[in-house]
């Protein structure tokens, strides 16, 4: 069956049906990463737990993709993409039963770190799979497709999370987890084909030594960079957007539930133009795009505060534009990153991942922690602080992105 999965790959694969498989095998861990979000209030009364250690359960398992990444993509460089997705699927199983089982909330979140490593194989080697069949500048509009369909899960998930935790608790989120990762194990199974026509023997020093060959290209941390700062806006909203709707704002799981899914539409309506026009327009110019709009939208936010004028669907309102932003700059600078060196696709694809997911755990867990401790004067305002921080880089990383392009535009050819 391998064999016969390799040999069909030496084609370019039916556009639709390619794309909604990768789909699959990418939702799973942004599905897992929000779905229980509206339950954190239930979660605390069940384990008699705080706020900080609740959202332990987040950050640790932003570490744990983020680590997985940095050997995932070099496996799946010598083994191949589709035996590593497989396996992956299989653990984000594995995963989701020991988060049902749990009985306290350490035993929650050693599962979730187990559910994260496995759903993780699948949301960076989409990726790579996308750069192996595609060139640069398409590969940019099909992982915004991809993408787009990625963020689908993500937006109705804290809704149905909510409807969930109302009739069934907190375990209610976590079975419909495990539901989602047996479909999506079965199908990868089946018709996933494998992508990697360049498989090599990677020993760890030469992990190592593709690492350092990628850490000497100057624009490969300029795209990175991008990618991580669009993220860092997002990844502080996650984490302390949940506390501040309860805490501040005091809405019901159910609500805060339907107010998460703006973000999410935003990040799809972002994808679905950067399917569109993302060839056409060019990396640096989406990047640029992707950066201003979701800097808008932290402006947004820091007006509503400083005007004392936030409600709880006014908080909600500014998250659809760093939303759309992240749909419309990450993308081409995934593409842009992964193209760098296309022999080193899996390598890149896995470093991005673990500087966009660390980037994650740490803000995520920097703005719970400031919420928990009044640090900033609490409410909101810490995970605006830290979004303005993000967004400050984010736009030096669009300048060394243009000025990149005029000083070496060797790797647009790549």
């Amino acid at each position: 069956m391998a064999s016969d999965l390799t040999a069909h790959t030496t084609r370019e694969p039916k556009r639709i049906a390619f794309v909604v498989m990768l789909m699959g095998i990418s939702t799973l861990s942004p599905f897992a990463m929000n779905i229980y979000l509206p339950s954190v209030d239930g979660m605390m009364s069940a384990f008699s737990a705080t706020a900080a250690e609740i959202q332990l359960t987040l950050a640790f398992y932003f570490i744990a993709i983020a680590g997985a990444q940095i050997f995932l993509g070099p496996i799946s460089d010598q083994f191949g993409r589709r035996p590593v997705v497989v396996a992956g699927m299989v653990l984000f199983v594995i995963g989701s039963v020991l988060c049902l089982m749990a009985p306290t909330v350490e035993a929650l979140i050693a599962a979730r770190i187990v559910q994260a490593i496995g759903g993780g194989a699948g949301l960076v080697l989409a990726r790579a799979i996308v750069r192996d069949v595609y060139g640069r500048d398409k590969a940019a509009s099909m992982i915004g497709y991809v993408a787009m369909g990625m963020a689908v899960a993500p937006t109705i998930g804290p809704a149905i999370g909510g409807f969930l935790d109302a009739h069934y608790g907190w375990r209610g989120g976590f079975a419909l987890m495990l539901i989602f990762g047996i479909g999506v194990t079965i199908c990868a199974w089946l018709f996933l084909p494998e992508t990697n026509q360049h498989k090599k023997a990677v020993s760890l020093k030469q992990i190592g030594q593709g690492y350092a060959d990628l850490f000497k290209e100057k624009m490969f941390w300029v795209f990175c960079g991008a990618s991580t700062f669009m993220a860092w806006l997002y990844f502080a909203y996650l984490g302390g957007a949940p506390f501040v709707a309860a805490g501040v704002f005091n809405m019901a799981p159910a609500e805060i539930g339907l107010y998460l899914m703006v973000v999410s539409i935003g990040y799809i309506i972002g994808n679905f133009i950067t399917g569109r026009i993302a060839a056409r327009a060019g990396i640096a110019r989406m990047i640029a795009l992707g950066v201003i709009t979701g800097v808008f939208g932290v402006s947004l936010l820091v007006v509503g505060t400083l005007t004392d004028s936030l409600t709880g669907p006014l908080f909600f309102m500014p998250m659809f534009f760093i939303g759309l932003g992240n749909g419309l700059g990450i993308p081409s600078a995934i593409s842009g990153a992964v193209s760098i060196r296309p022999d080193l696709a899996g390598t890149a694809s896995g470093m991005l991942s673990f500087l966009q997911v660390g980037a994650g755990a740490l803000v995520s867990s920097a703005v719970a922690y400031m919420f928990s401790a009044d640090i900033a004067g609490g409410g909101e305002m810490p995970m605006i602080l830290v979004m303005v921080v993000g967004g400050v880089f984010g736009l030096a990383c669009v300048l060394a992105v243009f000025l990149g392009e005029r000083q070496d535009t060797s790797y647009e050819d790549r």
